[in-house]
């Protein structure tokens, strides 16, 4: 629905009601957790996503290091030095910025390094490619020793075997995602909701 969606024009007051529901209902998790929200390419050619950001914290109460933004490579080649500004914008306020789906499309070191990323979210065919071929085991690890030593974390798409996930351990990936380890579900049905109403 987001390609309808951004074709009829609604992806902008949807993003916002996302952005926005998302903080408001993590502001009422532990600190230690943290939400993270995509973003669409729509909602970068409005000139509104720092406004909207901004207010979603305030209005929410959510610290903004708690906040995390994701963004897939296709957005930063449409206007690479207004998605720069943008994104630098959004980092100055103490949001966290990830990169979504890396290694697919038209991947390019240069952003790494023109993009103020605080996370690499490794796309999950790399991760169900781990035990089938030699050659993507040598990818990843690469991607996990680069962003590293760029002080990036890293993070495992698609993890659903007990295999992917001990060799994505193995590799160093700082977060893994994925079946194995848990499926959408309500707010209501989330661990720490749980327990925070015994």
């Amino acid at each position: 629905f987001i390609p309808l969606a951004e074709e009829s024009g609604l992806i902008e007051t949807l993003g916002a009601w996302v952005l926005d529901r998302a903080c408001r209902e993590a502001a009422g998790w532990p600190a230690n957790l943290s939400v993270s929200v995509n973003l669409s390419a729509a909602q970068f050619r409005s000139n509104t996503l720092v406004g909207l950001v901004t207010r979603a914290l305030a209005e929410s109460g959510l610290a903004p290091a708690r906040l995390e933004l994701e963004i897939t490579e296709s957005l930063l080649m449409t206007d690479p030095e207004q998605v720069i500004r943008t994104l630098e914008a959004l980092s100055g306020l103490g949001v966290r910025i990830a990169m979504d789906d890396f290694g697919t499309g038209y991947s390019s070191l240069a952003y790494l390094w023109r993009f103020p990323f605080d996370k690499l979210k490794i796309d999950r065919a790399f991760t169900l490619g781990l035990e089938e071929d030699p050659k993507v085991n040598l990818i990843v690890r690469s991607i996990v020793s680069l962003a590293h030593a760029m002080r990036i974390r890293v993070n495992a798409e698609g993890v659903e075997t007990v295999a992917q996930m001990q060799m994505l351990q193995r590799h160093g990936c700082d977060e893994l995602q994925g079946f194995l380890l848990g499926r959408p579900v309500p707010p209501s049905s989330l661990l720490h909701a749980n327990a925070s109403n015994r």
